[in-house]
């Protein structure tokens, strides 16, 4: 269950306030408001559906969340009838080329809008499901939400289920004083800024600041004369692949979003000589508070990298 992606959100309310009760419920008023909100089988006519599912799959069928000295994961399931277009396209071509046969005129654009929805609606009971989760770390005694996630979209979906689950949630996402775009392109222009438990990897994105487009660079020297002649013309990392002293490496992105992460070998040891039993829930929990635990700190030394967080203001 080790995160591939982090997409990181502040919690408003949550950290000693008078809103702390609402922004973080008690665990079993939370697993029941998530089984509420549980997914369901996909009927005929839908296109998706989004809810709660157990972490632990089958095995943990009921427990919709676990929490491990205040870190709690819940997983969310998006299941979606996957109908091509092409398939859609191709039925409604020859429903038009029949009625204009037939009836010796042209079909109007309205007609045609109406056909593909009938078109659309006839097929998808008969689309295959693909079914997506989604896995969400809260760590509730710091206020913070990590969404295991690729894109924004796909996190803010998340979160809009929860907020729909809980009556009321007020989140940002993370936001640190120096921008990660210009401290990537400060370490990379002068290394004696880079902080010393920092690791230089050999991937980057740099956007120009005009209409240039974007460089990737791939298994490179990044302080090597090409990059450094790249900078020169004014371009910017975007992207930046990082490590922090064998613990976590990972590619940091200009919205402070962690991708690929890859967790250090000593954590991956420590997990896999855990004793569990051979339970499968329970390795489910170690693997999680292991990780829970080494990503707070990295993520607070990340922070510090990046001169601190700011203080955003809660969404009205």
């Amino acid at each position: 269950m080790w995160f591939k992606n982090l997409l990181l959100y502040r919690l408003h309310g949550a950290l000693g306030d008078a809103q702390e009760s609402a922004q973080t419920p008690p665990l079993d008023a939370l697993g029941d408001a998530l089984e509420a909100h549980a997914a369901r089988p996909l009927g005929s006519a839908d296109a998706r559906r989004l809810g709660w599912t157990a972490p632990g799959g089958r095995l943990g069928s009921g427990q919709y969340v676990h929490e491990i000295q205040g870190h709690r994961l819940l997983s969310a399931l998006r299941q979606e009838r996957l109908l091509p277009a092409s398939v859609v396209k191709e039925e409604l071509e020859d429903q038009v080329a029949n009625i204009e046969a037939s009836e010796s005129r042209k079909v109007t654009r309205k007609e045609k809008t109406a056909l593909k929805e009938q078109i659309t609606e006839a097929l998808l009971p008969r689309a295959f499901v693909r079914s997506q989760k989604t896995d969400l770390w809260w760590d509730t005694r710091r206020g913070l939400i990590g969404i295991n996630a690729s894109s924004r979209t796909r996190a803010e979906e998340v979160l809009d289920l929860l907020r729909e689950t809980l009556g009321s949630l007020k989140v940002t996402p993370l936001a640190t004083q120096t921008l990660p775009i210009r401290a990537m392109t400060t370490w990379l222009n002068d290394p004696t800024t880079r902080p010393t438990d920092m690791q230089l990897s050999d991937q980057v994105e740099l956007k120009a600041k005009g209409d240039d487009g974007v460089l990737r660079a791939r298994q490179v020297d990044l302080d090597g004369d090409d990059i450094q002649q790249l900078l020169d013309t004014g371009r910017q990392a975007s992207k930046l692949a990082l490590g922090i002293e064998g613990r976590l490496s990972f590619v940091l992105h200009d919205d402070l979003a962690l991708k690929s992460l890859r967790f250090g070998d000593a954590l991956i040891e420590e997990a896999d000589h855990a004793d569990d039993g051979d339970d499968a829930l329970l390795r489910l929990e170690t693997d999680f508070i292991l990780m829970a635990q080494a990503l707070t700190e990295d993520i607070e030394r990340l922070i510090g990298w990046l001169g601190g967080e700011t203080q955003s203001q809660s969404p009205s």
